[in-house]
């Protein structure tokens, strides 16, 4: 939209963002909100109701103008044909490419197996949707015709069940909606995504499916669960029983269910053989996951994991390490890769061109009621047809009385115009009914021929007041669909592939299997980087490499099984398994412990402890000159919380811990060089982790506690000299010998 000017204006006003350019170099400017409305709306809407979204028939617009092309082509009992062939006749309804045609046509395909009950009988190479890398021939390659179920879909097409629109340039007909005779929508797995929202609908069993929607016929309460117990995939695996999580998805449409794989351990080869993965994962995925599994050392019992897919299905061979578990690796691999994933549900359906995220039960009486209509029109039809029939045999019979006279009244008109009219006049019959009985053979005026023509009528006017009855009929009409249903049933048997695995069943370990229990010996820098460090490696080298004006803040003898508990300066606390760390070198400078921890920006590593079996407690010593005693179990947590708030006071800043085991001497260092040696037992223990403490060294101005270690690590020259009975005490001067540097360093 142009910029409106006045009567008065001689050149365009600049603008300061022009997003049009006009004519001569002038610029133009245009709402924001005008763009939106003018241009991004009408895309987002044709994204949603033209492309991505399926409808109650279960497909998509680019689906039907595929299949229905097929049809048209006498591919549903013809031969196959070349798959080229049907994507060129596909564009006439479908403008895309012929690249994009064929990719539906691959997915629709029985080859592809990415549906339960493929509509494309293929024959040649179309890819496997659980392989990412195994892609499909050319077209030229391939040929393909309708599949047996297409019956279903088309039966009713040309008896005016559903309404026809012009092709895009107006030259063909093509059906909006497919009449399918079964509830497809559910039974067709089927995602897309729009513009601001999505669809993502499972694929269930297709006899389940219909015994749902014959129960809702019966019952509207039916208990669709029971029919329907879970989603059925083309790859097979095993759905995870959750009765809750399923209760959601068939309620709302929303949700996830989790699938996992098939899988068999083959004792004689110490093997294990994967046979079905979940819908959502590929082969390459699964390899790669697990190859970097094993590069970083988190599972140790694989010798070898390839891929043995050939033209009788899926395989995956995993080798196992002599005395490896099969159920405990499978339960990690299940854990850490995509053999077990979670299928997002999202039930988002065209109803009358409007999307809607509707439950299992709501989907089904959507189409019941499209159904419904869809065979009321068929029935009409059908009722519109013999009605003609029978208004053409009433007037056959009416020349029945004398056909000597009929054919005096056609010899004897001159003009053949007035046939029809004559034959009207004189036996009281309409001008349908006359041009009937104006175009019979002169070899069938016979009362022969008449008699068998006529004797229909009793037939047909039962068969009209039965379609008329069940047209008036709500139950009549609902039997209708039942009996399709069932017929549907019986002719196509479809045997559910993917297995349900209840927890009862489900094996029980621990929540991973114990790590080993190899002594280890840690090392934390003061700059916050981390090395675990195995004996053997610490006797080839000792001599620990840090950055520039780093050094060592701590170091502990531990075992591989411990978890550690580091402190930050931000009162929290983080717990680090060590099994959860690669031991390293002595010649390396380690993990970066804020970057390995996800601290939060700016925070910094204190000091670290191994709590072992949180028996012992804990000295915090503060800039102010207090000490806290705290029990450590006061910082063991349940499950798997890896970071704890408010871990000690914020009062003052922390400056130190001691790890205690029994009562110990500590010694507190100032920053103006003085000390003082407290005994633990003198600090009463505080069950609060953010206690403030009692004070223990009285300071004086600006003088603040700088550290605080045990008194044996201090290398003291007389303890005596520095020992507090009491508490608080102010601090001594250090003597000239215990003022070295490396006595006072923390060990």
């Amino acid at each position: 939209m142009k910029k409106k000017s006045s009567p008065n204006d001689t050149a365009p006003r600049p603008v300061s963002n022009p997003n049009v350019l006009g004519l001569r170099g002038e610029t133009t400017e245009q709402p924001i909100t005008d763009t939106l409305e003018q241009n991004y709306m009408p895309y987002a809407m044709s994204v949603i109701v033209s492309r991505a979204i399926p409808e109650i028939d279960g497909f998509k617009p680019s689906h039907r103008k595929l299949l229905y092309t097929m049809y048209k082509m006498g591919l549903l009992t013809g031969p196959r044909t070349k798959s080229a062939n049907i994507v060129g006749q596909t564009m006439k309804l479908n403008p895309h490419g012929d690249a994009a045609i064929y990719e539906t046509m691959v997915r629709l395909s029985a080859g592809n197996q990415a549906l339960l009950t493929p509509f494309v009988d293929s024959k040649g190479n179309f890819g496997k949707v659980y392989s990412r890398d195994m892609s499909y021939a050319a077209s030229r390659y391939t040929e393909a015709k309708l599949s047996k179920i297409c019956t279903a879909l088309f039966e009713d097409i040309d008896k005016d069940a559903v309404d026809f629109t012009d092709n895009y340039d107006g030259t063909m007909l093509e059906p909006t909606l497919l009449p399918t005779a079964f509830p497809n929508v559910l039974v067709s797995a089927n995602s897309g995504i729009a513009v601001g929202m999505a669809s993502q609908i499972c694929g269930f069993n297709l006899n389940e499916v219909c015994n749902a929607a014959i129960a809702l016929l019966r019952d509207g309460d039916a208990d669709l669960l029971s029919l329907m117990p879970a989603p059925d995939f083309p790859t097979g695996a095993e759905v995870l029983y959750d009765r809750a999580a399923l209760e959601t998805v068939y309620r709302t449409g929303r949700g996830s269910i989790q699938v996992r794989a098939r899988w068999r351990y083959l004792q004689k080869e110490n093997m294990i053989e994967i046979t079905e993965i979940p819908y959502t994962a590929t082969c390459e995925a699964i390899l790669d996951k697990v190859a970097e599994l094993i590069k970083a050392g988190k599972i140790r019992e694989i010798n070898d994991m390839r891929d043995e897919t050939d033209l009788s299905g899926l395989r995956l061979a995993i080798d196992l390490k002599r005395g490896a578990d099969p159920d405990r690796l499978m339960q990690k691999l299940f854990k850490s890769t995509p053999l077990q994933d979670a299928f997002p549900c999202n039930f988002n359906i065209l109803i009358a061109g409007n999307p809607r995220v509707m439950g299992v039960r709501e989907i089904l009486d959507e189409w019941i009621a499209w159904r419904t209509e869809c065979v009321r029109r068929r029935i009409y039809h059908e009722l519109a047809g013999k009605k003609d029939r029978l208004h053409l045999l009433q007037g056959l019979q009416r020349i029945l009385l004398d056909i000597d006279r009929a054919i005096e009244i056609i010899r004897n008109t001159e003009l053949e115009a007035d046939v029809v009219p004559n034959l009207m006049m004189g036996f009281g019959i309409d001008e349908p009914q006359a041009e009937y009985v104006a175009e019979i053979r002169l070899r069938n005026i016979n009362r022969e021929y008449i008699l068998k023509r006529t004797s229909d009528i009793d037939a047909l006017e039962k068969d009209i007041a039965d379609l008329e009855a069940t047209l008036n009929s709500r139950r009549r009409l609902r039997n209708v669909l039942i009996a399709e249903l069932e017929k549907i049933n019986k002719q196509f048997p479809t045997p559910r592939r993917t297995g349900i695995v209840y927890e009862d069943e489900l094996p029980e370990f621990t929540e991973e299997e114990a790590p080993d229990t190899d002594p280890v010996t840690v090392f934390l820098s003061k700059e916050g980087y981390f090395k675990k460090i195995t004996p053997q490696s610490l006797r080839m080298s000792s001599e620990q490499k840090y950055k520039e004006g780093d050094g060592l803040r701590r170091q502990l003898e531990s075992a591989n099984h411990h978890e550690l508990l580091i402190f930050t300066d931000r009162q929290q606390v983080y717990r680090l398994r060590l099994s959860d760390v690669e031991p390293t070198k002595a010649s390396v400078l380690g993990s970066f412990l804020p970057t390995m921890l996800n601290m939060d920006e700016g925070e910094s590593v204190l000091d670290m402890v191994d709590p072992g079996d949180y028996r012992g407690s804990l000295i915090l010593a503060f800039a102010n000159g207090k000490l806290a005693h705290i029990p450590l179990e006061s910082y063991q947590t349940k499950g798997n919380r890896k970071k704890l708030l408010n871990a000690y006071s914020d009062k003052s800043r922390l400056v130190g811990l001691v790890h205690l085991t029994e009562e110990k001497d500590l010694f507190l260092l100032t920053n103006d060089g003085r000390g003082l040696v407290v005994n633990s037992s003198l600090v009463a223990l505080k069950t609060t982790r953010n206690t403030q403490g009692v004070s223990a060294v009285s300071l004086r101005g600006r003088k603040e506690l700088a550290e605080i270690l045990p008194a044996e690590a201090a290398h003291l020259s007389d303890l005596s000299r520095y020992r507090a009975k009491a508490i608080p005490k102010a601090p001594v001067a250090l003597t000239m010998e215990d003022r070295g540097e490396e006595q006072l360093s923390l060990l």
